[in-house]
């Protein structure tokens, strides 16, 4: 893979991502406040992949790839994310907390993909635990703080985060596969797990109830989490991948947890403890560590 750097379009996209990534998180939350969090799921793929079937052919690649994406990134990551933001987590903490993918990744490649973890590798996920046990410890239930329910939650959506990373490598070995259309037709397979979800969980009444009281804000949110959430950022994230090293492509995601702190702060005047913050800042140096450690390393070797 070509060792050029970033053209000033990637940048431009790379920092898209992160906008949209960051800003996501708040987005979640006001949809969660008219949606129940199975619908939400089932409403936000829906929307991301019934309008364009007909438009776009279905990926290069066997089946069960595209299944396997939809339901560990679809209903795994976004049921357990959902979920947690409705049960008491805070917007802030997910977008930090979120980032235990990289370290989840690492910790499935190794055994699943055959892939040998560096040294430095190790010590940013050791330290960025250090930070996840902080951030932890500092939970409550009074209104405006992280519940543990909603903690474990979105690790939990960490952790499918990185299994669904863990099959977007594998078909990565079968050859080269055009990013829009995979994203398109894996969000068809989550639809009906959530709506099932959704009518147990909540009942008809409920379902039809929200569905039939849907306002903009909601519908908005929704648009948002689709188009730009899923179509968009996962698409250009992609390509990036595919034209430079992840090296180069996967540090701007330390800039996600900036963001979603900041969003949380302007719109749900969100403020972290002391605790949380401390935590928060290992868990970056940890990204930081895992990310740029190895490239440090060879620079001085």
């Amino acid at each position: 893979m070509s060792a050029i750097p970033l053209s000033r379009g990637d940048l431009l996209r790379a920092l898209a991502v992160v906008v949209i990534w960051g800003l996501n998180f708040v987005v979640m939350k006001v949809g969660l406040q008219g949606i129940g969090p199975m619908l939400l799921g089932a409403l936000r793929f829906a929307a991301a992949s019934l309008p364009f079937l007909l438009f776009v052919r279905f990926p290069n690649l066997p089946v069960r790839y595209v299944l396997a994406y939809g339901l560990a990134q679809g209903l795994g990551q976004f049921g357990f994310l959902f979920l947690g933001l409705s049960l008491g987590m805070t917007v802030g903490m997910a977008s930090v907390v979120m980032q235990t993918q990289a370290f989840f990744t690492l910790l499935l490649a190794v055994p699943l993909l055959g892939e040998r973890a560096r040294a430095t590798q190790w010590l940013g996920l050791t330290v960025a635990l250090s930070g996840l046990v902080l951030i932890a410890t500092a939970h409550g239930e009074g209104p405006g703080q992280m519940t543990l329910a909603g903690f474990v939650l979105t690790l939990g959506a960490g952790f499918m985060w990185a299994v669904s990373n863990i099959v977007v490598r594998l078909a990565n070995r079968l050859g080269d596969y055009d990013p829009l259309p995979f994203i398109v037709w894996s969000s068809v397979f989550p639809i009906l797990p959530f709506l099932a979800l959704a009518l147990w969980m909540d009942g008809p009444q409920t379902v039809l109830a929200q569905l039939a009281g849907l306002r903009w804000p909601a519908l908005l949110a929704v648009l948002f989490l689709a188009w730009l959430a899923t179509l968009l950022a996962y698409t250009l994230w992609t390509q990036l991948l595919k034209r430079h090293p992840a090296g180069r492509v996967t540090p701007f995601s330390l800039l996600v947890p900036v963001v979603g702190l900041w969003s949380a702060w302007m719109f749900f005047n969100e403020l972290p403890l002391l605790q949380q913050w401390l935590g928060t800042g290992l868990v970056l140096l940890g990204l930081v560590v895992n990310q740029l450690g190895g490239w440090w390393m060879a620079r001085r070797a």
